[in-house]
């Protein structure tokens, strides 16, 4: 997803008082039970993983595996910041980028089982400004086929990021950057990957539910799952609840705009430690807000996208009509890949991914198998662009199932 390059796609829930603001501490470590001897699959998957972290500068990962043929897997890999100090650890924070949209999208059609919207209904009856309004559905908006421009595709808004890290966005300043540029194309013709319809699915949430996203999240998906290490923050707090690792990045937002690969010498300096990537922890990340904004553990990941292709959080006939949705788009690699209503489907697993500077994630869960998948890196993309949590994850695929199932790169960037 550019700029959450918000994630790449391809191929989570009570807060309680103390939490429930980002960036207050948290006093009880989130705690887990590992599994008494590691799979047949773990020896080999942990030295590509480590290789991976390697050739990527990564400074740490959280890797979640739920099997229940080939066994459970947790590890974590490297410290919480660059060069050294505390290691990572299973319960830490991290931003999870677009993987909120599967949030989002969830909400809103939540709403449409309960009558309060229709997925045909068009966007114009609750958001007149929008361009080609009366043409686009509902619908069209959770599956990337609106033809919206994506707000955070454009250069001044990059530069703006880089220049003003702190800056809190509105949801209207973005959907001005957006509406001031033409559509892709007509509703419903193409898909294209972009972050302004997840903004205007949220401000329809609040003009539905009365109250805030953060409110109908907590109340419809944190709250009834349990998770109370996740959250969306107020969009003027940039902290972090604690534990968590820094968020690094190589290059600037303008920079890796149109190519996220750093220039061949940036590469040859950072493959020899020369060059460190930067900390961007504390960007304000209320720019990604609907899109993007939200925070997970990888413990609450598990337990999240367990109950969202399972049909934990909708009912029967919403369930199949979100999974039915899926319709295949094209990758670099002609992998089995589909979007739908706010979720992917790669092979057997349906989930997300996200990218948001200084993190990159992956969830997915195979309905079938049970398999379930969560990798958390505290890295946006390595000195080559690659993202190093779908790296992993491909790793992952090819240990449990024999084949990669993650394209590279993702068609959400």
């Amino acid at each position: 997803m550019r700029r959450l390059r918000l994630g790449g796609v391809v191929l989570s829930l009570v807060l309680t008082a103390s939490a429930g603001a980002c960036g207050q501490a948290i006093s009880e470590p989130q705690r887990w039970t590992a599994a008494p001897t590691a799979p047949a699959y773990a020896t080999a998957l942990d030295a590509q993983i480590q290789k991976i972290m390697k050739d990527m500068s990564v400074p740490g990962a959280v890797v979640m595996i739920t099997s229940p043929q080939q066994g459970d897997w947790t590890k974590t890999f490297g410290t919480q910041t660059v060069g050294g100090g505390a290691p990572v650890a299973v319960g830490d924070h991290f931003r999870i980028g677009s993987n909120t949209k599967t949030m989002t999208g969830t909400v809103l059609l939540q709403l449409a089982q309960e009558g309060k919207i229709g997925l045909d209904d068009p966007v114009s009856k609750y958001q007149p400004e929008v361009p080609n309004g009366d043409q686009i559905t509902i619908t069209q908006l959770l599956d990337m086929r609106s033809g919206l421009y994506n707000y955070s595709e454009d250069e001044q808004f990059n530069a703006r990021l880089d220049n003003d890290p702190g800056y809190v966005w509105k949801p209207a300043e973005l959907l001005a950057i957006a509406f001031a540029k033409p559509p892709y194309f007509p509703p419903g013709t193409a898909f294209h990957y972009s972050n302004t319809n997840l903004i205007l699915a949220g401000l329809i949430i609040e003009q539905l539910t009365g109250g805030t996203l953060q409110q109908a999240f907590q109340q419809r998906i944190f709250g009834p799952l349990g998770l109370s290490r996740t959250q969306l923050p107020e969009a003027a707090d940039a902290g972090i609840p604690a534990p968590h690792p820094q968020g690094y990045m190589f290059g600037t937002n303008v920079s890796t705009l149109a190519n996220p690969a750093l220039p061949p010498a940036e590469q040859a300096a950072a493959a020899k430690g020369e060059l460190k990537p930067r900390d961007v922890t504390d960007s304000n990340p209320s720019w990604a807000w609907a899109a993007g904004g939200a925070i997970s553990t990888a413990p609450d990941l598990t337990r999240y996208v367990t109950a969202l292709v399972g049909g934990g959080l909708l009912d029967p006939a919403m369930q199949k009509t979100r999974l039915d949705s899926i319709k295949p788009i094209p990758t670099p690699d002609n992998a089995d890949v589909g979007y739908g209503l706010a979720i992917v489907k790669f092979g057997p697993l349906y989930g997300h991914d996200g990218q948001i500077p200084g993190f990159n994630s992956f969830m997915a869960h195979d309905p079938a198998t049970r398999n379930s998948v969560i990798v958390l890196t505290s890295l946006f993309a390595g000195p080559g662009g690659q993202q190093p949590a779908n790296a992993i994850a491909m790793a992952i695929m090819q240990a449990l199932y024999g084949r990669s199932l993650v394209p590279t790169p993702s068609p959400t960037r």
